[in-house]
């Protein structure tokens, strides 16, 4: 195997792959990166048996094919420490040993044969559709912050996808608060399929997406989701469980309708979050007329108080939250204005964008 390439060229699409690379490994071959040339094309793979990444790009002459494994993160730090413009020659040699050249840099790398790399299984999708890459990347923005992390329920360790004729909508939950966003795609399917996302498979897919127009061609089977766009594919294993009925949780039939400035919210909320508790985050919203009063305390005694006027005409309410959750959701909507719903000082808050949005957030009280 021996082909010459740019180092711009080779870095993107490395990157990528690597993400996929865990450090600590059981099998030493999934610390490498599986390249497989041909006679205009390299592709590097990167998985560690849950998701894996491939990327794909030209290379300039390509003297042999052939493919191998090297390591990730090696060859990764040897392309980010070479100047910008620099051209790399590789080489594998007779030891089975790759010969990385770049003017008066040399560099030998281990390699591990390409037999040992495993393969991810190829399964007929029962679900494919075809989208903007924005549109995923929004759906996952929109929604990712409120995955729980390790879990014991593993199912809420991830993101629920949901495909409807037309509508492709995300959910995420850690049990104390929800985040859904839906959107409108050209799908057609006999029935709503539903797939849960772990959350390596998400940050991943998260990071590969672009802010652009470009297609991405999904593919959903049993057990694995293929992102597929023209320079790489990421193919991520689902989580079996079933997720739990996110649609009871939406609390419905609230009449307190607070709508607010959604910049002064959050400057607010981050305030009073200084001298909140540590351990559980909580502050108090009094809800009366026209006007919010957000109250942190702690333990030390110390407390913050922030008076915000908003539009509000219900009932007198007071209700405690975690601030980093409402911090959350005002960091994550673009709109001017938010809208908060409650019943009482019980129920849990609705958060949505006022003018029909695509998304809706629920934030479940605390006892203060």
């Amino acid at each position: 195997m021996k082909f010459t390439v740019k180092r711009d060229a080779l870095l993107g699409p490395l990157q990528l792959v690597a993400g996929a690379v865990e450090r600590r490994q059981t099998l030493p071959v999934l610390a490498n990166i599986l390249f497989v040339l041909t006679e205009d094309n390299l592709s590097l793979t990167g998985t560690d048996l849950e998701v894996e990444i491939v990327g794909r790009l030209s290379v300039e002459s390509v003297t042999d094919i052939g493919e191998i494994t090297v390591p990730a993160r090696k060859l990764l730090d040897i392309c980010r420490s070479l100047p910008d413009d620099a051209t790399i020659e590789m080489t594998l040699d007779e030891d089975q040993r790759l010969l990385v050249k770049s003017s008066r840099s040399r560099f030998v790398l281990s390699t591990l044969p390409a037999n040992d790399f495993p393969s991810t299984e190829t399964t007929i999708g029962d679900v494919q559709f075809s989208c903007a890459q924005f549109l995923i990347k929004r759906l996952i923005d929109r929604t990712s912050f409120a995955m729980a992390q390790q879990d014991v329920r593993y199912y809420l360790n991830g993101m629920l996808w949901e495909v409807e004729n037309n509508t492709l909508r995300c959910v995420a939950t850690d049990g104390h608060r929800l985040a859904m966003c839906t959107r409108e795609i050209d799908i057609n399917v006999p029935n709503k399929t539903q797939a849960i996302l772990p959350r390596k498979g998400v940050v991943e897919l998260s990071r590969l997406l672009k802010e652009e127009d470009a297609t991405v061609n999904v593919t959903l089977s049993g057990h694995h989701i293929r992102v597929e766009a023209n320079d790489y594919t990421l193919t991520s294993k689902l989580v079996d469980g079933k997720f739990p009925d996110y649609e009871r949780v939406l609390p419905k039939g609230g009449n307190n309708i607070l709508l607010g400035d959604r910049a002064e919210l959050k400057q607010a909320f981050g305030r009073t979050a200084i001298l909140s508790n540590e351990k559980y985050r909580g502050v108090r919203l009094t809800l009366a007329d026209g006007m919010l009063t957000i109250v942190a305390n702690n333990p030390e005694q110390e407390e913050a108080e922030e008076q915000v006027v908003v539009d509000y005409s219900g009932d007198n309410i007071e209700i405690g939250f975690n601030v980093s959750y409402l911090q959350d959701v005002t960091s994550v909507l673009s709109t001017d204005n938010i809208k908060l719903t409650l019943s009482d000082a019980n129920s849990s808050a609705l958060i949505e964008e006022p003018e029909s949005g695509d998304s809706v957030y629920v934030v479940m009280p605390m006892r203060l």
